[in-house]
């Protein structure tokens, strides 16, 4: 059963949460962010694109968790490639915390194979910036309920290069035309593509996100950049080596995204991403 609550901003809706999503299991079934949209209303999500079915709006996609595939579609196995795998793991919501108009506070279960291997606790909030922008804030805590060790890896540690998608993932709004991205020193692709940033902006004919880590672990995490194939940005929790996590033990990352009318310059972006991580 699809359940979903709307994300509102000064009273205006930007952004409707999907809980409990009816999707095949080939997409690794999991809540999210879709459609999120400016404050003047334009969309900067999409939802399984005929490009890749499996990218979901705005959430958490993990391609690797000891070997269950909980971001979907095929998995990337070493010196075979991409491949069709019957190891797809699924996000549950339990409860609502909290609920209120501008955010939630949330707890997941993440299973695979009839075994829960993580709980998540999720929470987010939106709030508003300026008169053209507000600002999405996303933290998610993962934490190992199994009796042994478990690691989060990539298809870049799987040996893909250039491909350690895996963490918080926004896929964007295709348009005609690539977006632009850039950071603060960097911009286009290549540039910023695997690398640590601050902050990365990503522009649209008439839309900006903007992206900050808010912890020092998020900061240090690279950034998963695509434009050209298509629109998405991500955090990359496992960008070289598989990331362990103990029993009992948590995996914390925080994003703030910033959600705006118009494109945006270097020194716009920078402004509200400051106000944005610091309230």
């Amino acid at each position: 059963m699809t359940d979903t609550l709307v994300l509102r901003v000064a009273g205006r809706p930007v952004a409707r949460y999907v809980t409990r999503p009816e999707l095949p299991a080939r997409l690794s079934p999991r809540p999210y962010l879709h459609p999120v949209t400016t404050l003047a209303g334009t969309a900067v999500t999409e939802l399984t694109p005929a490009d890749h079915t499996h990218h979901l709006g705005v959430g958490v996609a993990v391609p690797d968790v000891e070997g269950f595939n909980f971001w979907g579609g095929r998995t990337f196995v070493r010196d075979q490639g991409p491949t069709e795998l019957d190891n797809h793991g699924t996000q549950r919501h339990l409860a609502f915390q909290l609920r209120d108009p501008d955010g939630f506070v949330e707890e997941l279960r993440w299973a695979a194979a009839g075994t829960e291997l993580l709980r998540e606790r999720r929470t987010v909030a939106a709030t508003e910036l300026t008169d053209i922008a507000w600002a999405l804030d996303f933290t998610f805590s993962l934490t190992n309920i199994t009796e042994g060790p478990l690691s989060i890896g990539s298809a870049a540690t799987n040996g893909r290069p250039g491909a350690a998608y895996g963490g918080y993932f926004w896929r964007a709004r295709r348009e005609a035309a690539a977006p632009d991205v850039f950071t603060a020193d960097r911009e286009g692709e290549p540039a910023v593509h695997g690398r640590s940033a601050d902050w990365l902006a990503l522009t649209g004919t008439d839309w900006t996100l903007v992206f900050a880590g808010a912890t020092e672990d998020t900061r240090r995490d690279p950034w998963f950049v695509r434009t050209a194939e298509y629109p998405g940005v991500g955090s990359s929790l496992a960008p070289v080596e598989r990331l362990p996590v103990p029993p009992g033990g948590t995996v914390v990352r925080r994003v703030v995204t910033v959600v705006a009318d118009g494109r945006l310059g270097r020194g716009e972006a920078a402004a509200l991403v400051r106000k944005a991580v610091t309230r």
